[in-house]
C-alpha cells in the first residue's frame, strides 16, 4: 500500500522546520567566523579571499547539484548537501587546531560551498511544487515572508548562541553546529516527501548529457527569459556586497566600539539583523496591499533596492566619520540607524522577490533557474568579496560599504527591467507547461526572447 498524501498544512511543516533547523545551524557561526579566520592567524584580505572561496565552490557545482535535484529529487539533494556541511564544518576546526594554514580554509570552504549549492534551488523547489499539486491556495510571497520569519527566529538564536559561545572559545559554535546539523538530516530524512516531481534514475554515464540539460534549461528559461534574465542580474549585482557587508560587520562594529575582545557582541549584531529582516518579513503582506488590489512586485522591489542602497552607503559614511578608538554613538549610529533599517528592507524585499521569481519558472526546470539565479549571486560574491576585501585592506571597510551600496543601487533600474518583461493581460508570464523534459530536449518556453540572444 502506498504513502498518503501529505497535506499542504504538513509539506509547510515540514519546509520551515527543515528552513529553522538549516539556519540555526548555519548561523552559529555567522557572527564570529571573521573573527574565527583572524584569531587562525589570516588577514582581512585573507578572510574575504577563504570566504570568496565558498562562493567558488557554488558557482562550481551549482549546474552539477541541480542535475541531482532535477533527478533523483530535490530531498537526495538536500540530504547531500547537509551531510557535506557536517563535514566540511568539520575540517573548517581541524584547519585552525592544528595550523593546516591558509589554503586547508579555502578547501574547507569550497566544500561548504558544494554542501550550500545542494539546498539552495532544492528546497524552494519541493515546497512550490507540492503546494502547486496540492492546489493551495494561499499567496506563495507570504509562505516565504513565514519562511524568512522561521529563518530570521534561528539566526537570532544561533547567532546569539554563537556570540556567546565563542566568548568562551571560537572553536564551540562549529562544533555544535556540527551537531544540529546531524539532527537535520536525519529530521529530512524522515518527514520530506516528493509530492508533484517524479524523481528519475540517473546513471553515471548520463552524467555530462543530464548536465547538458539543465545548463540548456537554465539558459532557456532563465537566459532567454524576459523576466528571469534582469533577476538573475540582480542576483549578481547584490552578490557582490552582501557577502562582504555580513562578513566584515564583526571587525567593523568592534572597530567603532574600540573593543575587539568582545565577541559576544558580533553575535548579538548577526542576530539584530536576524530580527530586522523578521520585521520586514512580517511587512510584506502589508507592503504588497494596495486600495486597488495587489502591487507589482517589481515595482515594490525596485525601491526596496533604493533603501538597502541608501542604508549600506548610511554605514559606510558614519565608519568613515567616526572618531580613531571607537565611538559608543557612532557604533550606535552605524548599527541602530544604517544597519537595522538595511535589516528591515532586505527582509521586505527577499521573500517577494523569491515569490517573484518562482512565479515565472515551470515546474519541471524550478531548481535548475533557482540554482542558475544562485550561481549569478555566488559569482558577484566570488568577485565582490577580493575585490571589496582588498579595498577594506588597503583604506577601510567602510569604504568597501560605499562601493557596494553602489551595486545594491543597480539592482533598482534591474528589477523594473524585469516588470517591463512581463507578458500576458494580467501583466505576468506565463510558465511553460509543467512537465518533465527528456534527455535532450528542451521544452517551449512562454515569454523567452526568441533568438540566441
Amino acid at each position: 500500500m502506498g504513502q498518503r498524501e501529505p497535506s499542504s498544512r504538513q509539506i509547510l511543516v515540514v519546509y520551515l522546520a527543515s528552513g529553522g533547523f538549516f539556519t540555526l545551524a548555519a548561523s552559529l557561526i555567522w557572527g564570529v567566523n571573521t573573527l574565527f579566520l583572524l584569531d587562525a592567524g589570516l588577514d582581512i584580505f585573507q578572510v574575504m579571499l577563504v570566504n570568496a572561496a565558498f562562493s567558488a565552490g557554488q558557482v562550481l557545482f551549482e549546474v552539477p547539484t541541480g542535475v541531482i535535484a532535477d533527478t533523483i529529487g530535490r530531498k537526495a539533494s538536500y540530504l547531500l548537501g547537509l551531510a557535506s556541511l557536517l563535514v566540511a564544518t568539520l575540517l573548517y576546526m581541524a584547519s585552525a587546531e592544528y595550523a593546516w594554514g591558509f589554503w586547508a580554509f579555502v578547501g574547507a570552504s569550497v566544500l561548504l560551498g558544494f554542501g550550500f549549492t545542494c539546498q539552495t534551488g532544492a528546497v524552494d523547489a519541493w515546497m512550490v511544487d507540492a503546494l502547486n499539486f496540492l492546489e493551495y491556495e494561499g499567496l506563495r510571497e507570504q509562505v516565504f515572508a513565514r519562511a524568512g520569519m522561521v529563518s530570521g527566529a534561528a539566526m537570532l538564536v544561533g547567532t546569539l548562541s554563537g556570540g556567546f559561545l565563542g566568548q568562551v572559545n571560537l572553536s564551540v559554535p562549529y562544533l555544535v553546529r556540527s551537531g544540529i546539523l546531524g539532527l537535520a538530516f536525519v529530521f529530512v530524512l524522515f518527514t520530506m516527501r516528493e509530492v508533484g516531481f517524479t524523481p528519475r534514475a540517473l546513471k553515471l554515464s548520463r552524467f555530462g548529457a543530464e548536465t547538458r540539460v539543465i545548463f540548456n534549461a537554465g539558459i532557456q528559461y532563465g537566459w532567454r527569459h524576459r523576466v528571469v534574465r534582469p533577476m538573475l542580474f540582480v542576483s549578481a549585482v547584490q552578490g557582490v556586497f552582501m557577502l562582504y557587508f555580513f562578513y566584515s560587520m564583526a571587525p567593523f562594529a568592534l572597530d567603532l566600539l574600540g573593543r575587539p575582545d568582545l565577541v559576544w557582541v558580533a553575535g548579538v549584531l548577526a542576530a539584530l539583523f536576524g530580527l530586522a529582516g523578521i520585521g520586514g518579513n512580517a511587512l510584506v503582506g502589508p507592503v504588497m496591499r494596495s486600495k486597488s488590489g495587489r502591487r507589482r512586485p517589481s515595482s515594490v522591489l525596485a525601491v526596496m533596492a533604493v533603501l538597502t542602497a541608501v542604508s549600506a552607503a548610511a554605514i559606510g559614511v558614519i565608519g568613515l566619520l567616526a572618531p580613531e578608538g571607537g565611538s559608543l554613538i557612532a557604533f550606535a549610529l552605524a548599527i541602530g540607524i544604517g544597519g537595522v533599517f538595511w535589516g528591515v528592507f532586505f527582509g521586505v524585499m527577499q521573500p517577494i522577490a523569491q515569490a517573484y521569481l518562482n512565479e515565472h519558472i515551470p515546474s519541471a526546470q524550478r531548481a535548475t533557474v533557482l540554482s542558475v539565479a544562485s550561481f549569478f549571486s555566488e559569482a558577484g560574491g566570488m568577485a565582490g568579496q577580493p575585490a571589496l576585501g582588498w579595498i577594506a585592506r588597503a583604506t577601510s571597510i567602510p569604504v568597501g560599504y560605499l562601493v557596494g551600496a553602489v551595486f545594491m543601487g543597480v539592482a533598482a533600474p534591474l528589477y523594473r527591467m524585469a516588470g517591463r518583461g512581463e507578458g500576458g493581460e494580467g501583466g505576468m508570464a506565463t510558465a511553460a507547461e509543467e512537465v518533465p523534459v527528456a534527455v535532450g530536449e528542451v521544452a517551449p518556453c512562454v515569454g523567452c526572447r526568441a533568438g540566441s540572444d
